[in-house]
């Protein structure tokens, strides 16, 4: 697999490189235009894994690619790759220790996510397909994955501006870890992500989670996941509650 070959060196110069963005901000930018082999990107959305090693193992490569000292949170961009079919690894940073392992083949054309996901202790390593094609003209193309591992089913509500959310329809309902809502279209437009727990009154009950307003613009299309709050450092009472990673799959010209 052609990837990003990197040495080794500073963390800070290794993530850089890799163009990796922060939880809770609006994803790398998508591919657009001509793909002539496979595109293939990186998230991690485990809350208590080490940082990791994200590398093709099999068929074994000439020289390491991969990316490496990967994040919570992180967001890679789309990555050129030869079509075939590998097996990736997912790796304590700088030990070769495997964590995870994950086989899937890449077409060329396609579009693909290595997701790493759920607890350290039991760190899943998957291939996603990803939509490479723009939505319908005025709509927008969401695709919901569940990657909080504590909080439960919830019900994931797209709030336009302006409105309380009281009356409306979750986009997806009983969201649970490892779920996947696959590819669901709505009109373009701005939007706050509100998450209450299952079954509970939009406007009415306590949401579990509310985001800052967001436009999406006609034609995007984007994968959301829900993930849990990672712990900060000597307060592990900040772990409690969700947040949201958002990416982009596909942006329009301009």
């Amino acid at each position: 697999m052609r990837m990003i070959l990197l040495q080794p060196g500073a963390a800070a110069v290794r993530l850089g490189a890799l163009a990796l963005c922060a939880v809770a901000l609006a994803g790398c930018q998508g591919i657009t235009g001509v793909r002539p082999a496979a595109q293939v990107r990186i998230i991690d959305a485990s809350p208590d894994a080490p940082p990791m090693d994200i590398a093709q193992v099999a068929p074994v490569p000439v020289v390491p690619m991969g990316l490496y000292n990967v994040g919570f949170g992180a967001v890679s961009s789309y990555i050129p790759t030869s079509a075939g079919t590998y097996t990736h690894a997912a790796m304590v940073a700088g030990t070769g220790q495997q964590l995870a392992l994950a086989r899937g083949t890449f077409t060329a054309g396609g579009q693909y996510t290595l997701l790493a996901g759920n607890i350290a202790a039991g760190l899943q390593l998957a291939v996603l397909k990803d939509q490479a094609t723009p939505a319908l003209p005025g709509q927008i193309a969401l695709r919901i994955l569940g990657q909080a591992t504590r909080a439960g089913a919830v019900d994931i509500y797209f709030v336009p501006a302006g409105s309380s959310g009281a009356g409306l329809a979750p986009l997806v309902s009983a969201v649970s870890f490892g779920a996947n809502s696959g590819y669901l279209t709505a009109p373009a437009g701005t939007y706050s992500i509100v998450v209450y727990a299952a079954g509970a009154t939009a406007g009415t009950a306590v949401p579990l989670y509310t985001g800052g307003q967001v436009s999406y613009a006609p034609t995007s299309v984007r994968t959301i996941l829900l993930v849990d709050r990672r712990a900060e450092a000597g307060d592990p009472s900040s772990a409690h509650g969700l947040q949201v990673i958002t990416a982009s799959d596909y942006d329009p010209a301009g």
